[in-house]
């Protein structure tokens, strides 16, 4: 197996899409020539041409409607939104095309096209730079929204969604592009998009996260069972809209207590959801109520705030001893 980065890793997806089916494209600012502001289409424009690797104008608006034409003609678009706060231009035809037109046409059309963003904090980003909106896609039928948390995930879970006939909203936790690498197999991986994966088995208390945040809850499992000797099951959603709720539940059932852990906001997050589900089908099975470790009901914040913002191993340490104790 290779040993690589997130960015490397989607890479690879995008490539290997790309030599298996010719219908599949890339598009979007500064793609080709410069290869992506974060290189991620590195070296595509090289192997594919300006007619598979395509350098749009500085309109994310005219990105996705575009994007939504070529799936409806049988294209394969894979768009790139430089940050996920640009996107705001593009929303009126994500929500009013993109997420539509299977069930406008009852069926006779698919929108098989992937709209990549890369999102979050932890790179002391200006404006608009580090949101977290996840849950502003989550709340549209007709999107999934896949966000994947390391290497090998990332390029198993964006290879399925090229390989979708469904409109996928693909976040990558920029925090995370260039942070570590993993063992990705050499043959092409894909994973089921609408499954969750448990990647701490635990008895005590169950933590769910995804993107970035997983990173910091990992830390935290392991410090809880150093330091208390707390057996810690961690799940990671991967993708936020179909939610895994079987998983979840299994999980919670077993444990008994579970605290949510994402850097979006507060309100109306994907937490919030998580914790409605909970109730809804494991409720008899709580032993305690579900805490909710988050971003702050406020504009992410600049540099010298940044850490203050975003879900720390500590903050999460202190919630599951709290949810144990109660």
């Amino acid at each position: 197996m290779a040993v690589m980065n997130m960015v490397k890793s989607l890479n690879l997806a995008m490539a290997e899409a790309m030599r298996e089916d010719e219908n599949v494209v890339i598009m979007g600012e500064d793609v080709g020539l410069d290869e992506g502001v974060f290189r991620v289409t590195e070296n595509l424009l090289k192997e594919f041409g300006e007619e598979r690797v395509i350098d749009t104008p500085l309109a994310e608006g005219a990105i996705a409607g575009t994007a939504v034409g070529l799936a409806l003609y049988g294209i394969k678009p894979v768009c790139e939104m430089q940050f996920s706060g640009f996107a705001y231009q593009a929303y009126h035809q994500i929500e009013g095309h993109m997420s539509r037109f299977h069930n406008r046409t009852r069926g006779r059309y698919d929108m098989g096209m992937v709209v990549r963003m890369p999102f979050g904090g932890g790179i002391r980003a200006i404006e608009h730079h580090s949101e977290s909106r996840e849950a502003l896609y989550a709340h549209n039928p007709g999107l999934k929204m896949v966000i994947c948390s390391g290497p090998r995930n990332a390029r198993a879970l964006l290879l399925a969604s090229i390989r979708s006939s469904d409109p996928i909203i693909f976040f990558e936790p920029k925090a995370v592009y260039r942070a570590f690498k993993e063992e990705v197999p050499d043959q092409p991986e894909t994973m089921e998009i609408g499954k969750a994966q448990v990647v701490r088995e635990g008895s005590d208390l169950t933590i769910i996260s995804y993107g970035a945040m997983m990173r910091p809850t990992l830390e935290a499992a392991a410090d809880l069972a150093d330091e208390d000797g707390v057996n810690v099951e961690v799940i990671d959603l991967l993708t936020v809209s179909p939610i895994d709720t079987e998983t979840l539940t299994a999980s919670v059932t077993k444990t008994g207590r579970a605290v949510v852990v994402h850097e979006g906001p507060r309100t109306c997050g994907i937490g919030a959801e998580v914790i409605a589900r909970l109730n809804e089908n494991a409720f008899f099975s709580l032993e305690a109520p579900i805490r909710r470790i988050t971003g702050y009901d406020v504009h992410f914040p600049y540099f010298a705030r940044e850490r203050a913002y975003l879900p720390s191993p500590e903050r999460i340490k202190h919630a599951v001893r709290e949810t144990l104790s109660a």
